[in-house]
């Protein structure tokens, strides 16, 4: 199965550009260039994880996070050229899972993607039983 990254900038030379670098790495992307369209694919396509710039001019990456926060829990991937500790802190308090500063080298935001991916796997394995135990679902670690 192909991860689906959904790529949310209102620039849209960066969602070209990050198109064409993710998908060089084996992802499936999806791109919007509005908070409000990235909402929408969000709801639509079920991506494994969103890559949002903060600074957009119809919603804002917060105004993003929270409303994605209503009906989802896909991992957010925040990637801005804002580097101030107290606006990272406020967008994760807001829902962001992660928070990258432009420019950033594509190695590490592969590896931060992949990162989430794995996280999200295991958190979809774990369960809590009837009498309030967490579990983890032993899964094989390969399928023949």
């Amino acid at each position: 199965m192909t991860t689906k990254i959904l790529v949310i900038d209102d620039d849209l030379a960066i969602t070209e550009l990050m198109s064409m670098l993710l998908k060089t790495h084996g992802f499936e992307v999806l791109t919007a260039n509005s908070g409000a369209e990235g909402i929408k694919l969000v709801k639509e396509k079920s991506p494994n994880v969103v890559v949002l710039d903060l600074m957009m001019p119809d919603l804002d990456g917060w105004q993003v996070s929270k409303a994605l926060r209503t009906f989802s829990n896909v991992p957010i991937l925040i990637l801005s050229a804002i580097n101030d500790p107290a606006m990272v802190a406020s967008v994760l308090d807001a829902g962001a899972d992660d928070f990258l500063v432009k420019p950033v080298p594509s190695s590490v935001l592969v590896a931060n993607i992949r990162k989430m991916v794995r996280q999200t796997g295991i958190l979809d394995r774990v369960n809590i039983n009837k009498t309030g135990n967490l579990s983890l679902e032993k899964q094989p670690a390969y399928s023949s």
